[in-house]
This record gives structure tokens, C-alpha cells and sequence, in this order.
């Protein structure tokens, strides 16, 4: 089987409206400006000014003692499962989870450890499904090490969990004597949409990181955070992943541009996700599902039109959207302006009245 991504079909028109994911975003000339005139050093070798810069801000913002800088959030919870965790452990986290279903079996095929699949709506459980999890220590049973939460939850629709069930769960989680680790994939989405500081979302975690390559337009990067032992430990695994850097500081400095300017902006994107969906309300039969943030999950079949004819129908008039769970997703970002959104809405209607 070829894994590898397929290019667009020579002559298919262009994306012009690109709601396929968040990670679509481009960097914008003035980030780009950021970029080059970045102080640089060498990442690995611990002299780059732009990159403690950014870990610095980081650590302070999710509250945490310290920060390390990696490629992608995937490595974030690759490295993080394996600092956690021994080989053998049990992974408490939702049905769902990105590191259960998107991330190649790493936590098998890297970790060694097995991932207890918990139940709930919308890519969210509750404490009891968390106590009923529970195993008796024996040995027979793997040591529960790590409970796993992903914040905004991406297949329930990118629902926001809230920050008083979080902390519940978290402190059930270290009342058994388990560690807590945040995918923070999308989290300043869901503290923009619930009013709640980045630090107080994660203050009962571990260990979180936040992704700079969805809605804050990076090109690259995310940075995990944590006490300063645990990120002193993660090194190890940074660098047996490849994920220790030269002049990382050119992509530091997007990250650090990010935090300056497209945090606020994220409201914008969850308000033109909500016109969306109620646009897509007004077509007889559509199945929506109303949004927390900036996904918006919808479902054509009742209006008469299964939904991989209609990814390739818009895909043919340069508007693309992204097909999960026999569902259609848009995905709304800085790219995506509000008569973008209406402009979807109507080659949408077209489509399924022909």
C-alpha cells in the first residue's frame, strides 16, 4: 500500500475557498516578514534567542514551569506518551482521541502502550465513564499511567470541554496517581469561545501543548509544556524522534508572530462557522451539527446527496471540504472570509437542487 499523499489531479481547477482543515492556513506576508528577520542559533545545541523566546512565553501563558518547541503536535503527543508512560502502561482517553485514530499506531509501535477507549458524546466522557475505567491493581491488569484529553475534540465537532469537567476529571485522574496530559491541538479556540485563560484550561494537566499550525496561520511548529523535570526528560525522546532543530528560530518566530495577532481573530472563524451552519440548516434534509468553534460537521444524505458526491462536486467548482466519519467537515480560519462562507452556501444549494 502507498501512504504517501496524492497531488491534485492535474487540471482540476484550484482551491478557492479552502475549508478542508485549519492546517490550510497560510502565513501572511507580515509573519513572513517575522520569519526573516528571526534571531537565529542553533536549536539543538541550546543558542536560539527565538526559540527560548517562545518556549518562555509559552510556559507562561499554559502555566507551566517550561516549554520545549517541536514540528508538529503529533511529535508534541508522541514524545509526551513516551515520557509518561513505561511500555506495557494503559492510556485512559476517549473513543476518538487523535492519538488513537490519527497518528500511524505510534503509541504501539513507539510507546508500547495500549489505550483504554472510553464513550461520550462528542468526543467527550464524563467522570463516571472515567471512575468506571478504573482497573483494580493487580498483576494482571497494565498499569494506568496517563489519562488523555483533547481539547477542542475534534471529531465530537470541535466541542470545548469544559474547564469544571476538566478539572474533575483531571482530579480523579491524580487521586489514582496518574499523570494528565492535554492534546491542545485546538485549545485557544476553546478558550476563546469560553471565555477562559489558556492557563486555567490546562491548570490541571501535566503536561499540554498547543498546536501554531492550525487557526494561528504557522507554517510549522507547536510547543509542549510542562514541569521543568518532565521537559529536561522529553529531550531524550525529541531527540531519538528527529525533532531537535538548527535555526529553528525562523519558525519560532511565526509562532511568536501568532500569539501577537491571530489569537483574538479566532472569533471571527467561530462566528463564520455558525453562519455556515445555520445556512446549511436552511436546505431541506441536511443533518448539521451546531458548532462550538470552527468545525462545523454536516451530513447531505437526507437532502439527498451522499456526501462523498458532494465533496467532489464542490471540489469541482475550487471549494473543498474534508470527509470524516461518513460526515462532510468545513473548516473555517483566517483564510476563510465571511463571503467565502456565503459563497459555499450557494454552490452547496446548487449542487444538490441539480
Amino acid at each position: 500500500m502507498v501512504h504517501a499523499p496524492e497531488r491534485p489531479v492535474p487540471g482540476a481547477p484550484p482551491v478557492r475557498i479552502n475549508l478542508y482543515s485549519d492546517t490550510q492556513t497560510r502565513p501572511t506576508p507580515a509573519m513572513k516578514a517575522a520569519m526573516m528577520e528571526a534571531e537565529v542559533g542553533d536549536e539543538q545545541h541550546g543558542d536560539d534567542p527565538t526559540v527560548h523566546a517562545l518556549c518562555d512565553r509559552m510556559a507562561r501563558l499554559l502555566g507551566k514551569e517550561a516549554a520545549m518547541f517541536l514540528p508538529s503536535g503529533t511529535m508534541c503527543n508522541v514524545v509526551a506518551l513516551n515520557t509518561h508512560c513505561r511500555n506495557g502502561d494503559e492510556v485512559v482517553a476517549h473513543e476518538s482521541a487523535h492519538i488513537l485514530s490519527s497518528e500511524g499506531g505510534s503509541h504501539a509501535a513507539i510507546a508500547g502502550v495500549q489505550i483504554n477507549p472510553l464513550r461520550g458524546p462528542r468526543g467527550m466522557f464524563d467522570a463516571d465513564a472515567l471512575r468506571g475505567a478504573i482497573r483494580a491493581r493487580s498483576r494482571y491488569a497494565p498499569p494506568q499511567t496517563l489519562l488523555e484529553i483533547e481539547q477542542t475534540a475534534n471529531t465530537g465537532g470541535g466541542a470545548v470541554w469544559p474547564v469544571e469537567v476538566l478539572n474533575e476529571l483531571t482530579g480523579i485522574a491524580h487521586h489514582q496517581g496518574w499523570a494528565t496530559h492535554m492534546d491542545g491541538a485546538r485549545l485557544m479556540n476553546a478558550c476563546v469561545a469560553a471565555g477562559v485563560p489558556a492557563d486555567a484550561m490546562c491548570a490541571g494537566f501535566d503536561t499540554a501543548w498547543l498546536d501554531f499550525t492550525k487557526g494561528l496561520g504557522a507554517p510549522l511548529g507547536a510547543v509542549l509544556v510542562g514541569s521543568e523535570d518532565f521537559i529536561g526528560r522529553a529531550w531524550r525522546w525529541k531527540q531519538r524522534l528527529g525533532g531537535s532543530m538548527r535555526q529553528a528560530g525562523i519558525c519560532a518566530a511565526a509562532c511568536l508572530y501568532a500569539l501577537d495577532h491571530n489569537i483574538g481573530r479566532l472569533a471571527e472563524d467561530h462566528a463564520n462557522a455558525r453562519a455556515f451552519a445555520a445556512g446549511l440548516r436552511q436546505i431541506e434534509g441536511m443533518a448539521v451539527e451546531e458548532p462550538d468553534t470552527n468545525l462545523v460537521y454536516f451530513d447531505p444524505t437526507g437532502a439527498g446527496m451522499v456526501p462523498a458526491a458532494l465533496q467532489s462536486a464542490l471540489l469541482a467548482e475550487g471549494i473543498s471540504v474534508s470527509a470524516l466519519g461518513g460526515r462532510l467537515r468545513a473548516c473555517t480560519h483566517l483564510d476563510v472570509q465571511a463571503p467565502m462562507i456565503g459563497e459555499a452556501l450557494e454552490a452547496i444549494r446548487r449542487i444538490i437542487r441539480h
